[in-house]
């Protein structure tokens, strides 16, 4: 065993150095072999009789009929249709060629190409220095801090339409935060938590469902199987808030049983489901209406755990406040969310636009601006504008009605469309309700692309666009929904390719159907010619 794993270090460097030299060398070897080829048929063209081949495929193809130059063309243009086809509907999926992508695959290292397995590259950054751009394992995907109710939001929604708002991938993270999240000390773990471990990994609601009930039989006490029955089984939102009080109430209970080895130290509920369930409660109440009394539990739990801002609560806290019109107690929370050492959100940056806009929107008028120029505060507006536009431009699209929003997913990509969807899908509303701020972003949005117009190269005020957001969308959003692409793709050319080649044969077809004996004439002085030319290079 020793020798086998001495020698493979030594059999893999010369497998590398053979596939560098042949990478190498392979230019060079292609040209001498076509000319080896050139010189082998200009040397055996008699013994091959390579005029009289020329000569009698060239009366072959005179004596052929019309009617097979138009099955021909026509079966060509059905192909190369097809393939268009194909093509097309692969590119719209997944975003690129399907031919582009096996020839990446499997001739690029055929031929000596280099794998791009890292997408890490030097790039500038906003102060001008290089900078590695992103990989695709950078792009973070996030807890939507706004996700709806499956059993009372998602789930009717599947029954109106008949169509899954959410994708197997996003529920399966969202399983994966459920146990990582759920979970206490692994040295005190219970019989009910380890059904309820397995409860989260089920597919099947109804299969959750029941193992909630079974880990409730065990304990009547465990918070953790009332937070999945009031997400999973509560068709409304009352019935979902009561669900979540009971998950609270027995927590503390549970909190309160002494520790049956030392019988002093008391058993404390974990943190995080705690965190999770107050959460829950102040959507609840900012969902029935009660939305004072849903900002003060939002406030309390942060001031009770400052240290998971990691959760994005003050993005629940924001939302809420706009719809109180609490605009000075929102921009006290931007003031201390919004800092150049914290990491951004669409609803950080486009809250702040929204502010900005709302000062200066109800006058504004782009005539007007065009023959005075901005003032200050407008200037303000607008560079706010380009900002929030910069950091997520899929966002305008859903504010303006340009595109039709769907349900938010459970997980979002900060800066993708899955973040544009959970944020206009709350705050259009918000926009709406300060007049003018719109028609501000209407006549505004377009212009940040022209600070910006290479971005994922240089960014303006952020890093570069990252170049995965696309996959990781198509992954969180439904099939039905159209995801939104930036920078937009330009066309591949195998598909730019099939469809001259299914547009000249068809019309090649098509002229050889209505004027056989014209096209007739055309294909033999072509083939006599060819023909001719050949043969005198030959002789």
């Amino acid at each position: 065993m020793e020798d086998a794993t001495s020698t493979n270090p030594q059999s893999l460097g010369f497998t590398d150095k053979l596939k560098s030299w042949l990478s190498w060398s392979w230019t060079y070897i292609c040209a001498v072999w076509f000319a080896m080829v050139l010189t082998m048929i200009y040397v055996l063209r008699s013994p091959l009789k390579l005029q009289d081949t020329l000569t009698s495929a060239s009366v072959f193809l005179n004596t052929l009929t019309p009617k097979f130059y138009v099955a021909l063309t026509g079966t060509s243009s059905l192909i190369s249709g097809l393939i268009l086809i194909f093509e097309w509907w692969y590119f719209r999926k997944y975003g690129t060629s399907f031919i582009e992508q096996v020839s990446v695959s499997h001739l690029r290292p055929l031929l000596g190409g280099v794998e791009s397995s890292s997408t890490t590259g030097l790039f500038s950054s906003v102060n001008g220095e290089a900078e590695p751009r992103p990989s695709v394992s950078e792009c973070k995907v996030w807890r939507n801090p706004l996700n709806l109710f499956r059993g009372a939001e998602y789930s009717r929604y599947t029954w109106v339409t008949g169509k899954e708002p959410l994708t197997y991938y996003d529920m399966n993270l969202s399983a994966q935060d459920h146990q990582t999240f759920f979970t206490g000390d692994t040295q005190q773990i219970k019989a009910e938590d380890t059904v309820m471990q397995k409860a989260w990994r089920e597919r099947n609601p109804q299969a959750r469902i029941r193992a909630a009930y079974q880990a409730i039989e065990m304990n009547h006490e465990c918070a953790a199987a009332y937070v999945l029955l009031a997400e999973e089984e509560a068709t409304t939102i009352t019935e979902a808030e009561r669900l979540f009080k009971q998950a609270l109430r027995s927590g503390k209970r549970e909190q309160r049983v002494q520790d049956p080895v030392t019988s002093l130290r008391p058993l404390t509920l974990n943190i995080n489901l705690l965190v999770y369930i107050k959460r829950r409660l102040a959507m609840c109440a900012r969902k029935l209406g009660r939305i004072k009394e849903a900002v003060k539990m939002m406030r309390d739990l942060m001031k009770e755990f400052p240290l998971l801002g990691m959760l994005n609560i003050h993005e629940n806290l924001l939302e809420a406040l706009l719809e109180l019109q609490a605009y000075a107690d929102v921009q006290a929370v931007l003031a201390k969310y919004d800092d150049i050492s914290l990491p951004k959100s669409a609803t950080i940056c486009y809250t702040s636009a929204l502010l900005k806009a709302r000062a200066v929107s109800e006058k504004f008028s782009p005539e007007a601006a065009s023959r005075r120029g901005l003032s200050t505060a407008e200037m303000n507006a607008v560079e706010a504008i380009h900002r929030a536009v910069e950091f997520n431009p899929h966002v305008p699209k859903y504010l303006l009605e340009m595109k039709s929003l769907i349900l938010p997913p459970e997980h979002i990509l900060k800066r993708g469309d899955s973040e544009a969807v959970a944020y206009a899908f709350f705050h259009l509303q918000h926009w709406k309700r300060a007049e003018g701020a719109l028609n501000l972003l209407h006549c505004t949005w377009e212009g940040t692309f022209r600070i910006i117009p290479y971005p994922l190269e240089k960014g303006h005020l952020f890093y570069p666009y990252p170049g995965c957001t696309e996959t990781a969308d198509r992954e969180l959003l439904p099939t039905f929904h159209e995801v939104s692409v930036y920078p937009k793709k330009e066309l591949p050319f195998f598909i730019l390719f099939t469809a001259g080649l299914c547009s000249f044969t068809a019309m090649l077809a098509m002229l050889t159907h209505q004027f056989p004996e014209l096209m007739g004439v055309f294909v033999k002085a072509v083939t006599r010619r060819a023909t001719l030319g050949t043969c005198s290079d030959l002789g």
